[in-house]
């Protein structure tokens, strides 16, 4: 097998307002859209964010009315400290504060319009 690229597919109630949320705070963009269905990018994510309408009719039965509830979409970014003073500047509320664990991660968390946790990481905290 040849994995030629990744994503992440969660099912969301609204999917223009996820598909809104990292376009304007996250710098995804759109590469492919439909009723019910949003494919966006980063050329630094290294895996596309899918978005699907729950209740989606090509989606299997036992699927379809899913919620990506408890799902973490986490990324690893350079300046943690400087992503949480600009999605603050932007109004976005955060769901976590920044907390540092015993094993070197930091991040913090907020929300999309769905509910979506998005958490931002760095690997800069002491270890233990």
């Amino acid at each position: 097998m040849k994995i030629t690229s990744s994503a992440v597919s969660l099912n969301v109630d609204d999917v223009s307002a996820a598909s809104a949320f990292l376009t304007r705070h996250f710098g995804f963009v759109e590469e492919m859209a439909a009723p019910g269905f949003a494919s966006l990018t980063r050329e630094d994510a290294g895996m596309n964010v899918v978005f699907l309408r729950r209740g989606l009719e090509t989606l299997p039965d036992d699927q379809r009315d899913d919620h990506a509830r408890g799902i973490i979409l986490a990324f690893v970014v350079e300046d943690l400290e400087g992503e949480l003073a600009r999605l603050q500047a932007e109004g976005v509320p955060i769901t976590m504060p920044l907390t540092a664990e015993e094993w070197g991660e930091r991040a913090f968390q907020v929300r999309d319009p769905n509910g979506v946790i998005v958490q931002l990481v760095d690997w800069n905290g002491p270890r233990s």
